[in-house]
């Protein structure tokens, strides 16, 4: 949820605009590229962030006694939609007890359960419900990802990664696609570029030492690769950013 300024995600072909008066919802950690559009020195960006337990939406959807359909169809693990008053006020609730630590740990998950329950309830519930639910295969798809995300710079066997979920390399593909916007390989290819790109800036390497890091063994093919989705050669890129960043310190 953001109280002031405004945000883009770009997942796939798919932008994903978000401000005071919407929030974003991810079920699955995505490799997605997003950007502060409105930020100044006089207004900065402002937002809250918050972290869903798996087990809490469970919970919540057995006290408020939700019955799943036996199908359930592969959900896109992001989208935005408009702010609802009741989350709107639970978050400003839980915002306050950063001023009273002495009722944090009793109130904190009481207003996350309130969260979660007016979500669930929310244009979005199907969305949050669908990981919780047996059956689908949305669970498998986040199993997939967390398997990629940990040998993002190992090459990727989808003929292993299907036998290991159970599934067809098929299925795969299209229940990863319906849930994630791209492929396997390409969910890869998007970790490993913008690892890539957090080592150029956080930790000064040259484009070769990061394409190596992060699982390249040809230079030309991640420059190639890496102006494909950013647009523009590493070292530009990172000179652009950097240049970005300095010139909106001394705003």
């Amino acid at each position: 949820m953001i109280a002031q300024g405004s945000k883009e995600v770009l997942l796939g072909e798919t932008r994903y605009r978000y401000d005071p008066w919407h929030y974003l919802l991810t079920t699955i950690a995505l490799p997605s590229i997003s950007q502060v559009l409105e930020a100044s020195k006089a207004q900065p960006y402002l937002s809250l962030r918050l972290e869903l337990p798996p087990t809490v939406v469970s919970s919540v959807l057995l006290e408020a006694r939700y019955t799943s359909s036996r199908k359930q169809a592969d959900a896109r693990a992001i989208d935005v939609s408009l702010l609802d008053g009741n989350v709107l006020d639970a978050a400003v609730r839980l915002v306050r007890l950063l001023d009273a630590p002495a009722e944090a740990p009793v109130l904190l998950p009481l207003i996350t359960r309130e969260i979660v329950y007016r979500l669930l309830m929310g244009e979005q519930g199907g969305r949050l419900r669908h990981l919780t639910m047996m059956g689908g295969y949305t669970s498998d798809i986040a199993r997939a990802v967390a398997r990629i995300r940990q040998d993002f710079d190992q090459p990727l066997h989808i003929e292993d990664l299907a036998r290991e979920l159970g599934m067809s390399v098929s299925g795969l593909h299209h229940h990863f696609k319906a849930v994630t916007a791209m492929s396997p390989l390409q969910f890869q290819k998007r970790l490993r570029l913008q690892e890539a790109r957090r080592l150029m800036l956080g930790e000064d390497l040259d484009a070769q030492r990061a394409a190596y890091r992060v699982g390249y063994q040809d230079a030309s093919h991640f420059n190639r690769e890496y102006r494909s989705l950013f647009g523009v050669s590493p070292m530009r890129d990172v000179q652009r950013l950097r240049g970005e960043t300095l010139a909106f310190s001394r705003q």
